[in-house]
């Protein structure tokens, strides 16, 4: 599959960047009737999965700007793009989380759990 994507992207688009994670981006080379602007996509280097793509390449993408963010240019603040980790070992999971021993601290507004029936 990835091989035809390739071919046809190539045909139907023309190529814009790579990402420094292999990805390549697209995007037709006239304004489409009906969308007002040219279609852009991505072509994954790996799994296809939206969080693959950096931010850099994500406002482009969605025509929120008009060339891609410098991936070079950093603000101190910006962390490094990590995938989404949900459902690996990665994830994120609070105190109360049943793989976090499943207690969590009682607060001042305690909830009583909804027994049914009673």
């Amino acid at each position: 599959m990835p091989f035809l994507m390739r071919l046809l992207s190539g045909l139907k688009g023309r190529r814009v960047g790579t990402d420094r994670f292999g990805n390549i981006y697209f995007e037709t080379r006239n304004v489409q009737p009906g969308f007002g602007h040219t279609r852009r996509w991505v072509v994954y280097a790996g799994t296809a999965e939206a969080t693959n793509v950096p931010p850099e390449w994500h406002g482009w993408l969605h025509h929120a700007t008009e060339t891609p963010q410098d991936e070079n240019h950093r603000y101190p603040w910006q962390l490094e793009h990590r995938p989404n980790a949900t459902g690996t070992a990665l994830a994120y999971r609070p105190s109360g989380h049943d793989y976090e021993g499943g207690e969590r601290k009682r607060t001042a507004g305690d909830y009583e759990a909804w027994t049914p029936g009673s």
